[in-house]
């Protein structure tokens, strides 16, 4: 177990009593053991000692909705409508991917969240085996599911629930405690009622929390009413989804009442700005979210929908676009924003250790680099993270301890291999 120092560092740590410090802090081993603004014990011995000069530390960024195999399409079928992207473009090739595939798309799509400061990311997709391999290997935090679609034959969709289920109690707690896991059934529209029932129980049977899609689009929601005679909320209400913990990614579509049946059963929800707007499926109502006590994170979505993984770019259209739709510039604030995409994220998938820089939480934290014109005037530098600051920005990244990546580099992956496999595999997925 190592023990490091960090000093002279600048500390952006989301404590409600100390947001911002200037100090140190003691990494040892997983977890934070100091930070303040004096100097710890002088006779202490490290096995590192960091000098943060010029560098912002920060919690690191938490992702709450994607599918980074998804990462192999991106560019492939731009300015459609979902539906359309989906049926002709994205269901089709993806039908093609081989476990390789996912692993391959996996790794592309890791590498760029970690160079890019995100340090935990939740994945629902198929060959999930391959991802959590990469997490396992990539020294990543991440929520992993095996996401179903319903829409197929009661014996492929018993395969479907048999691999979720196997998946789920196979990895949760795995890679040092840096996987967990969820049951997802896609989303309404594509899951019959009994499937998404049988999602519930096993969550139940497991004690996981569930994650879904739903509400992106106002078609989706009205078809779910003509379908079943209720909209998502109500339907996935009278289906039992919310006696377990939920996630719910996007929620755009939302009526004051739905609003208030999702505080009152404590559902999260993943705001997904940049797919959202790429694929023209609305703005969420995320102020009024907030208002109603509604815990509010920040996901990219799949590469394919967004096209990057900068959460950096999604905290600033989450600041930006509700004030820009609302006439009010208060909306949601920079500080908001820089919450729904660290702290909020983890408690968002219940994780209670990460999110903010203080003592026996996790170390899962960032550095940037704010030597640079567009971190000056030295003002409010959650301000400037939030409307400054990039993906690029980042110089260092540690999970649970460890680190990731130095000066730009990560140094648990081979990132030409991971580069060049991608584009080979994407080649190979358009040429059939």
């Amino acid at each position: 177990m190592s023990k490091r120092l960090i000093r002279n560092g600048l500390f952006l740590t989301l404590q409600d009593a100390a947001p911002f410090l200037k100090g140190y802090m003691v990494i040892d081993g997983e977890r934070i053991a100091y930070i303040g603004e004096q100097e710890p014990d002088p006779a202490a011995i490290y096995d590192e000692v960091i000098d943060g000069n010029g560098k912002l530390y920060m919690p690191g960024l938490v992702n709450t909705h994607g599918h980074a195999a998804m990462s192999l399409l991106r560019g492939y079928g731009d300015d459609l409508a979902l539906q359309v992207w989906l049926q002709e473009k994205m269901w089709p090739n993806e039908a093609k991917f081989t476990g390789e595939d996912v692993r391959a798309g996996t790794l592309l799509s890791i590498l760029e969240m970690l160079k890019g400061g995100t340090t935990c990311f939740v994945d629902m997709y198929d060959h999930m085996n391959e991802v959590a391999q990469a997490v396992e290997q990539s020294g990543i935090r991440a929520s992993l599911m095996r996401g179903a679609i319903g829409l197929c034959p009661p014996d492929v969709q018993r395969a479907k629930l048999e691999e979720a289920i196997g998946f789920a109690r196979d990895w949760h707690g795995q890679a040092d405690g840096r996987i967990t896991t969820m049951m997802s059934p896609h989303a309404p529209y594509t899951c019959p009622p009994n499937f998404i029932e049988q999602f519930v129980q096993a969550a139940h049977d497991l004690n996981l929390p569930m994650h879904t899609h739903m509400s992106e689009t106002l078609r989706e929601v009205l078809e779910n009413e003509q379908q079943y005679g209720l909209r998502p909320v109500a339907h996935l209400e009278k289906l039992g989804m919310f006696s377990r913990p939920t996630l719910v990614a996007h929620a755009v579509h939302l009526t004051d009442e739905e609003i208030e049946v999702l505080a009152r059963y404590d559902v999260r929800v993943s705001h997904n700005p940049g797919s959202n707007l790429k694929l023209a499926s609305g703005i969420a109502r995320v102020p009024d979210l907030l208002r109603a006590g509604v815990k509010v994170s920040l996901g990219t979505d799949g590469p394919a929908s967004n096209n990057n993984l900068d959460m950096f770019e999604e905290m600033r259209l989450a600041a930006l676009i509700h004030k820009g739709i609302s006439g009010d510039p208060t909306a949601v604030p920079a500080g908001v924003a820089l919450r729904m995409g660290t702290v909020v994220g983890a408690q968002s998938i219940w994780l209670e250790d990460v999110g903010v820089l203080a003592e026996g939480m996790k170390a899962d934290f960032i550095a940037l680099d704010i030597d640079q014109a567009h971190f000056l005037p030295k003002t409010d530098y959650a301000s400037h993270v939030v409307y400054s600051a990039s993906a690029k920005d980042v110089t260092d990244v540690y999970v649970n301890g460890k680190c990731i990546v130095r000066g730009g580099v990560c140094l648990t992956l081979d990132e030409e291999k991971i580069k060049f496999d991608a584009q080979r595999r994407f080649e190979r997925l358009t040429q059939q």
